[in-house]
């Protein structure tokens, strides 16, 4: 409900000064719906109304949005049972205002993610609750779907997907009775031969040429002026998209007696999409669009967009002119006689937008704003849309002025310690222990909460999630957070409770938080990487705030980088390494980053982190080894042989990476008996089969590199490596892709499969290059046009052996068309590429497939023939050709 807002009103002089306050209850929400729904009972029931009129403005939609966990599913559930009478109507909601006839008739939709609704199960969903309730055929919307089934579900039948997805049991099984009876009557009426089940085909075409042609014994679906038209389109889920407007109208053509008006309460519309993917969404407002005889309640986290000019292109109908009722916010209040015309309803937290328009409208004066908009802008940061706190900063902001100063952004810069005493107030002293001990945690289960309080039981932690700031997220790894304001609020301002905590106290709550934990990821079953990362992310950040040991960070993090997929990890946000936690979280980012810049920059961050010493010695032999590996992909053997000895000499964890290492720095080198040598005893923690096939690839023998690639496939398999197993599919891509493009094909797919949700630049450019292998010899220009892109992506890389890669590549194609002059350009550029001397021989394998002498011997010394390499790579391009 709306009112004064007397406190602001007493505590000025100024009589000019209005004030107001809006209240969110869901008395509030329930008169809103019942005076939209009234409005469009009315609307529908005009004379004037016209069911097929696709460009009138649509009024059937009412949105409520809000934070997640504020209560929207509760209020659409709620307003599902009340409209359906099959609950008991809230105390303070009051009697319906609207009349028996037509009967309304609520059905209720989750779109969640995990709920794995699409389109066609929201269709059929509301076909069949009017299948229940009528208990007769739709036939125009019925035949429309039977003949979509037998294209898109062969073999299935209607019964069996409705049976299977659980849907029979909540609506019945009449819909195919009355789907097959509407196929049944229709069949008669054209005096088709035959059963109908066999032949919804044909039954179809005679009906579509029977509507063209106006024949009698199709009247009663002759006045559906576009159901011909659907009938001929491709049954596919786009034209279902325009079934809608088919039910729509068989719903306008039911007798006065059975007239009913379907209320679709679409939940957690937040999952049909983000802003820049929305074909979900698309298809859902051409639902809401297509039958405007029924109403729609849609709750989400965010306003419904469809009123914004900008989306254009993205749905099919957008702008104010198409949504006025969109295109407003209300603030639910009494109802009143005159129809509502906002249709988005803020419940729970605000959002931004919503933030500044509370702000703006709760003072105002002679009708301006009197909280500027950039107080407003930092009110609204500082509050995490929690409307306790903008009615506090309102407060500060009147005090602030009748002291006879103007407010500035800098008095919004602290916490109001009235957050902790409203939040502690009714709170049992175990609650409070709990609350203040996971306001060190982004995120927390019972396990955690507890052990980080220290205390033997988790009745207190039980009850505290149950708390209206503790929000819940089922699907989260540690499912319960803190409201963002008051955790913020709870470590930052002045607690001036009798309970509040020293300094010595958040420490030791922080070593618990940390060893509860390190405990859950080392008791975990099995692997589990997304453990590993979040208790990273929250050990990283307790042991830099609170100076605490690192413990068992350091196997974590070995853990880290053993799996090569760097996910993304937050820099500590210092002028520098202060502490070794500090260090150690600086170098797991600088891990994850270089992913995403040029290998010198990796370089520089590491080197800086090695000089302050902090680190133990063996995140130190970490270090170097990345800074060496880094070293490498630029070029710098000398620098990146150095530190691979170094880690090897040490003989830790990291040797037999150094080791690896090492042998592709003779493979670079072009010395390959030694390559061959130091790679054969490797094993799988030096990742041998890989480097094996490294080498076999470079002497052009595809057959055993991809043997050898695909037992390290094996391998990471067999060892849940899921980075490994990434690397090991792209480079056997990569060598399929010049002996079999067919083949290949698969390969490449499935090694970019395995890259989805991996962070692995250098794979990813593999992955790339045996695509583009794949179509040499084809369509010049797209293949150009491609190997230009990537070049200059994997320019500002800085990683060497990807250009190599790419301009073997290039040289491929080049001599498979027999194009002398391109060859030759694509053999110049990979020996400036290789001028430094490694990987010298690249250029002679490029004059090795287009068939000409080098300029100039690299020096390398193959494993094998040299003849029998150049045989090899000259056979590739022959081969090709004849493909």
């Amino acid at each position: 409900m709306a009112g004064r807002d007397l406190r602001a009103l007493f505590s000025t002089n100024d009589r000019q000064l209005s004030a107001s306050e809006a209240f969110t209850n869901r008395h509030g929400q329930w008169q809103l719906v019942q005076d939209a729904l009234a409005e469009h009972l009315a609307r529908i029931a005009a004379p004037g109304f016209d069911i097929e009129d696709l460009e009138a403005p649509r009024a059937n939609v009412l949105v409520f949005h809000g934070v997640g966990g504020i209560g929207k599913t509760t209020l659409s559930r709620t307003l599902e049972a009340v409209l359906a009478q099959s609950g008991q109507r809230p105390a303070r909601w009051g009697e319906p205002v609207w009349p028996a006839r037509p009967v309304l008739l609520p059905v209720r939709i989750d779109l969640a993610r995990s709920a794995g609704t699409d389109f066609e199960r929201v269709l059929l969903t509301i076909r069949l609750a009017l299948a229940a309730h009528l208990g007769r055929p739709l036939p125009a919307f019925d035949i429309a779907l039977r003949r979509y089934w037998e294209h898109q579900h062969p073999g299935e039948s209607l019964e069996e997907y409705l049976a299977r997805g659980g849907l029979a049991g909540r609506f019945g099984k009449s819909l195919p009775q009355q789907v097959q009876s509407a196929l049944g009557d229709v069949a008669q009426a054209l005096m088709l031969p035959g059963t109908v089940g066999g032949a919804v085909g044909q039954l179809t075409g005679a009906l579509t040429q029977a509507l063209r042609e106006r024949r009698q014994a199709v009247k009663a679906l002759a006045g559906c002026a576009r159901l011909a038209d659907l009938l001929e389109a491709e049954p596919d889920v786009d034209a279902l998209s325009y079934y809608p407007h088919l039910l729509a109208w068989e719903l306008a053509q039911l007798p006065a007696d059975k007239q009913v008006v379907p209320v679709v309460l679409l939940d957690t519309f937040e999952d049909t999409g983000t802003r820049t993917h929305r074909d979900l969404e698309r298809l859902l407002q051409r639902l809401v669009w297509l039958m405007p005889n029924a109403f729609f309640i849609i709750t989400g986290r965010g306003r419904l967009q469809w009123a914004d000019p900008a989306l254009e292109g993205q749905l099919d109908y957008t702008g104010p002119a198409a949504w006025p009722g969109l295109a407003t916010h209300t603030v639910p209040g009494p109802r009143s006689a005159v129809p509502i015309t906002g249709r988005q309803v803020l419940i729970g937290d605000f959002s931004a937008e919503d933030c500044d328009d509370y702000l703006a409208r709760r003072l105002a004066h002679d009708g301006e704003p009197l909280i500027n908009a950039e107080l407003r802008a930092v009110i609204t940061a500082r509050s995490h849309g929690l409307p306790l706190y903008l009615d506090l900063a309102v407060l500060r902001f009147l005090e602030i002025r009748r002291s006879g100063r103007t407010p500035v952004p800098a008095d919004f810069e602290a916490d109001f310690p009235a957050l902790i005493t409203r939040t502690l107030a009714d709170l049992t002293g175990d609650e409070r222990h709990i609350l203040r001990s996971v306001s060190l945690l982004d995120a927390f289960d019972l396990d955690l909460a507890t052990r980080t309080a220290g205390l033997p039981h988790q009745a207190a932690a039980a009850r505290l999630i149950e708390r209206p700031f503790v929000r819940t997220d089922e699907f989260a790894l540690w499912p319960h957070h803190l409201h963002a304001l008051i955790r913020s609020t709870l470590r930052t301002a002045d607690d001036a409770t009798d309970d509040r905590w020293t300094d010595a106290d958040w420490r030791a709550a922080a070593a618990r938080a940390l060893d509860a934990l390190g405990e859950q990821w080392r008791t975990a079953t099995g692997p589990n990487r997304r453990l590993l990362v979040g208790c990273l992310r929250q050990g990283l950040a307790l042991a830099r705030d609170h100076r605490l040991d690192l413990g068992w960070l350091t196997d974590a993090a070995q853990a880290y980088t053993a799996d090569y997929v760097w996910e993304p990890l937050p820099l500590p946000d210092t002028a520098g390494p202060a502490t070794p936690a500090d260090a150690l979280a600086e170098l797991l980012a600088t891990l994850a980053r270089r992913q995403h810049e040029h290998r010198s920059r990796t370089v520089e961050r590491l080197t800086a982190i090695l000089d302050t010493g902090l680190l133990p010695a063996e995140l130190t032999e970490m270090a170097l080894y990345f800074r060496a590996k880094a070293h490498r992909d630029l070029g710098d053997t000398a620098a990146s042989r150095d530190g691979m000895h170094q880690v090897a000499a040490a003989g830790g964890r990291y040797a037999p990476d150094a080791a690896r290492g090492l042998a592709h720095l003779s493979r670079a080198a072009g010395d390959f008996p030694t390559a061959l040598g130091t790679a054969r005893p490797l094993g799988w923690a030096g990742r041998g089969h890989r480097v094996l096939g490294d080498i076999h690839f470079a002497h052009g023998d595809m057959t055993v590199a991809a043997a050898a690639y695909t037992a390290a496939l094996a391998e990471a398999d067999q060892h849940g490596n899921a980075g490994e197993r990434a690397i090991a599919q792209a480079h056997r891509a990569l060598v399929l892709a010049f002996t079999d493009p067919y083949h290949a094909e698969g390969e490449v797919d499935y090694a970019e499969q395995l890259l989805a949700g991996l962070d692995q630049r250098a794979t990813a450019f593999t992955a790339q290059v045996a695509g583009l292998v794949r179509t040499a010899g084809h369509d010049e220009a797209a293949f150009t046009s491609r190997a230009d892109q990537l070049r200059t992506e994997i320019a500002a890389s800085g990683i060497t052996a990807a250009a190599l890669l790419l301009e073997l590549a290039v040289a491929f194609h080049h001599a498979v068309t027999d194009d002398a002059p391109a060859a030759a350009a694509a053999a110049a550029r990979l020996r400036d590429l290789t001028a430094g001397g490694n990987y010298a021989y690249y250029a002679d394998l490029a004059h090795h497939m287009a068939g000409t002498a080098p300029e100039r011997s690299s020096g390398v010394r193959w494993a094998d023939a040299e003849e029998a390499v150049r045989d090899r790579w000259r056979a590739l391009v022959l081969d090709r050709r004849t493909q």
